[in-house]
């Protein structure tokens, strides 16, 4: 789960409140929430600040900023009425339009400007951090979708959103004082660490996304960098935010988030001017900030959280939760879901948000009212039996990665990837974990090829589920369960290996 860094006199500021360590615990307890840890940061005045580490539910977007988490718990504790985010209606209406070139590439845009805004330092290093939260935990580390924000001041509309090939676009990028074209840029920022990892989203391809203005001036070059042009600065008043995509719904999901966070900062809290996008003929309008309404019942949620509530205590509880709740004349409870909380998608996330809301530690232990009698599953309850057995001839048991390297089980057991039925990971972390392992003895090798040290003999065995591709199978995919040996010595030692064998067909009654 993410993890946000929260200076602990801007969190207090924001709360309106001085908290004590073990109190402010105390609350993140009570709303579902870990301090992770307290550290002690220099800024950059070279002076000590101390910093919260909270830990933050994957799927909770709007808790991802000190904006977020500040309005959030001051509603959880009735000190602040639930804002209503609400849509301008500006005179002209700025325009992003979409050419077709970008279908191929990053086919979507949207885009909202937030009017009148004041930023601190503080303020704006949030802001920048909200940002990266997103691209990192809900855009997939910008490849569903990115943000570039800019000072609308500096740019005039309509914007143009198209695909050129890498040589014929040029412009100043963000903090450099030198035009390069695209094609440079992917050198410039081989090596630069927070950007080398997101080239690769664009560089193999013909054609590179771009936006412009009115005036020819580029804005971005998406996912990669903004221009210097449009920088946005501490004395920037009017921010215009635009999100490219390659899956609609997360850039609608990240431009919500971003401007109901920031729109407190405005000369009008919480309002949000939008932003019309032409796409191959068809006008949409940008952000929604759509509301919608659940219907949930009272006995069911009772029944599955475990208390016992009337609908008006539920609506009060949920409502501390961010959702406005009211109770309507057949005691049905009627849920507004704002645009905040994109993590509600069933009834079932609102009687979690119930139980948050009335307390965990508040709700009473019961016995279960249904008598079951657990059995431990035949294939486990073998696999221990031959664990004991295989160990009473002498082996250790090893736990090794059920994940491993592509060359784990190919290349280095001399076979073809082709033709071992492996399931890929589709985006690894490491070159050590690209395939779920399809046996047990690649692991044992690597065991000991990392115990070359240890005196000789190794007798070691692993008892464990290997993964195989079955299109038989709902999922695509089956466990196997496999044991594996293996003796290390200066001799062969077939027979002890051989013995093992044996003795294993006879527990297993396997005739001869």
């Amino acid at each position: 789960m993410p993890t946000i860094s929260v200076k602990r006199d801007i969190l207090h500021d924001a709360l309106g409140r001085t908290y004590t360590e073990q109190e402010f615990d105390e609350l993140c307890f009570e709303f579902g929430l870990e301090l992770d840890e307290v550290v002690t940061e220099k800024n950059d005045d070279g002076k000590e600040e101390i910093v919260y580490k909270i830990e933050i539910g994957a799927n909770r977007y709007d808790l991802l900023c000190v904006e977020g988490l500040a309005r959030a718990l001051l509603v959880f504790q009735n000190k602040m009425k639930i804002p209503k985010y609400e849509l301008s209606k500006p005179g002209k209406m700025e325009r992003l339009e979409v050419d077709p070139s970008v279908l191929q590439v990053r086919p979507h845009v949207v885009g909202a400007v937030l009017r009148n805004v004041t930023f601190t330092k503080e303020r704006y290093d949030s802001f920048i951090e909200l940002q990266d939260k997103l691209h990192q935990n809900l855009a997939r580390k910008r490849t569903l979708a990115s943000v570039g924000t800019h000072d609308l001041d500096t740019i005039k509309g309509p914007f143009r959103y198209m695909a050129r090939p890498p040589a014929d676009i040029k412009f100043v990028p963000l903090n450099q004082t030198k035009e390069l074209s695209s094609a440079e840029l992917m050198d410039l920022y081989s090596t630069d660490s927070h950007l080398k990892p997101y080239l690769p989203i664009i560089r193999d391809s013909p054609v590179y996304p771009v936006i412009y203005d009115s005036n020819n001036v580029v804005l971005s070059l998406p996912p990669i960098i903004n221009g210097e042009h449009s920088k946005i600065t501490l004395k920037t008043r009017n921010v215009f935010i635009e999100c490219t995509c390659t899956d609609l719904t997360k850039g609608k999901i990240v431009l919500d988030t971003l401007v109901t966070m920031f729109s407190q900062y405005s000369d009008t809290p919480f309002v949000i001017e939008p932003v019309e996008t032409v796409s191959q003929g068809e006008t949409s309008i940008y952000p929604s900030l759509k509301y919608r309404t659940e219907t949930i019942r009272a006995e069911k949620c009772n029944n599955l959280v475990g208390v016992n509530q009337g609908p008006k205590e539920i609506a009060k509880l949920l409502s501390k939760m961010c959702l406005e709740s009211k109770v309507n004349p057949d005691d049905s409870i009627s849920v507004t879901i704002p645009p905040t909380r994109h993590d509600v998608i069933h009834p079932c996330d609102i009687y979690e948000d119930v139980a948050i809301a009335y307390g965990y530690n508040n709700i009473t232990k019961l016995t279960p009212g249904t008598l079951t009698v657990a059995q431990q599953l035949p294939i486990n309850k073998l696999t221990d039996q031959l664990r004991e057995a295989v160990a009473q001839s002498g082996f250790t048991e090893a736990l090794t990665f059920s994940l491993c390297s592509r060359d784990d089980v190919a290349a280095k057991m001399r076979k073809k990837i082709e033709d071992i039925p492996a399931v890929h990971i589709g985006n690894p972390k490491t070159l050590e974990f690209q395939v779920a392992r399809t046996a047990l003895l690649p692991g044992l090798l690597k065991t000991v090829q990392a115990n070359r040290n240890m005196p000789l003999p190794l007798k070691i065995f692993e008892i464990s589920d290997v993964v195989l591709k079955d299109g038989g199978t709902e999922v695509g995919a089956r466990n196997e369960r496999h044991l594996s040996a293996l003796f290390y010595n200066k001799t062969s030692g077939f027979e002890i290996i051989h013995g093992l064998l044996d003795r294993i067909m006879q527990l297993l009654e396997v005739p001869r």
